[in-house]
């Protein structure tokens, strides 16, 4: 099923949403599915431990622990319907230096779904178990997510900052419904942000199968990371997905970003090759204004735009995006025991 056979399923009109003038209807969906990010395969080895914080048992999501006990702590966040796989390399890149916690949320990527499959408000329940972890293993890490996982971080550092040292953001916005134009807003975004969660819930196996090689191809150059992208998205709990993407839309942090006084590195993507489904093409600058804009009151953000990568920064440019993690971490003020 194409893209505009999906707006034409779920009833969605992109009429009647203010959208910008280089985005047609398919483009705008792919566009949002690769801001979103369905990501990776399912699973780590079997010799990896599923750790469970104790006594805040997480009901939301499991975690890894990898690397080097005793060594600084980075907690790696996933985005929508990733498994932890999508942090395998650079996971593997870090590990002799840092004690590593990887989560994956509950109903992504052929994990069960638990409590997430009725819960309401996922997002903030699932900062709120993060706090847990983090506070009950006694740790102030820093705090590197991706996409959705790069909101939750946002999420975190507002409600709870004594948690995170300072935060990497990969390919995320503060507010999604940028996506849509510049002068989106929570209200005008809410109707169509109705209309694709209700019809990702209604979608068929097949059609979620076509709908996820369709993504995957949007979002990732590196063949293998298309096909984890495809798998995992295809295997995550659709009404797991379409709850958590409809959060994902109704939530704008822009106007308490400058509460978050920490550092922060914000990586941003761009291609060069990408062509959208309407012919244009997007510029790096067009990049930059859409990023910068989003983070213009964020006091302590360094933007840094990685090239020639799409929405996979980890699959199209991992080298790149490790030595820039490496050196922003390294930096004086990163993350370790409390003491």
């Amino acid at each position: 099923m194409s893209f505009s056979a999906f707006f034409r399923q779920t009833g969605v009109s992109m009429d009647d949403v203010e959208v910008g003038a280089m985005l047609s209807r398919r483009t705008l969906f792919l566009l949002f599915g690769a801001i979103l990010a369905m990501t990776s395969s399912a699973g780590r080895a079997d010799a990896q431990k599923q750790i469970l914080a104790k006594p805040t048992m997480p009901t939301r999501f499991t975690v890894t622990e990898e690397g080097t006990a005793g060594k600084p702590d980075i907690v790696l966040l996933p985005g929508l319907t990733s498994s932890r796989r999508v942090w395998a390399a650079e996971a593997a890149r870090l590990a002799p230096s840092y004690q590593l916690h990887l989560v994956q949320i509950n109903g992504f990527a052929g994990q069960p779904a638990g409590v997430n499959a009725t819960s309401e408000k996922l997002l903030s329940a699932i900062v709120e178990e993060l706090h847990g972890y983090i506070a009950s293993r006694k740790i102030r890490p820093v705090v590197i997510g991706h996409s959705l996982g790069g909101l939750l971080t946002l999420m975190l550092a507002r409600r709870y900052p004594g948690d995170l040292s300072k935060m990497v953001i990969v390919d995320a916005l503060p507010f999604y419904g940028l996506m849509f134009g510049p002068q989106a807003t929570v209200e005008s975004v809410r109707p169509t942000a109705t209309a694709m969660r209700n019809g990702a819930m209604a979608q068929t196996s097949a059609q979620r199968a076509v709908s996820a090689k369709q993504t995957a191809d949007f979002l990732v150059l590196n063949a293998k990371g298309r096909e984890l992208v495809a798998a995992d998205s295809f295997s995550s709990d659709p009404g797991v997905f379409a709850r958590m993407m409809y959060e994902d839309l109704q939530t704008d942090l822009r106007p308490e970003l400058a509460t978050i006084k920490m550092s922060a590195l914000a990586l941003y993507a761009f291609d060069p090759t990408l062509t959208f489904p309407n012919g244009v093409k997007p510029t790096r600058e067009m990049a930059d204004s859409i990023t910068s804009a989003a983070y213009e009151t964020m006091p302590n953000a360094e933007l840094v735009r990685v090239d020639y990568s799409r929405h996979f920064i980890m699959f199209d440019q991992p080298g790149r995006l490790h030595n820039l993690i490496r050196e922003f971490v390294s930096r004086p003020n990163g993350g370790g025991p409390v003491p």
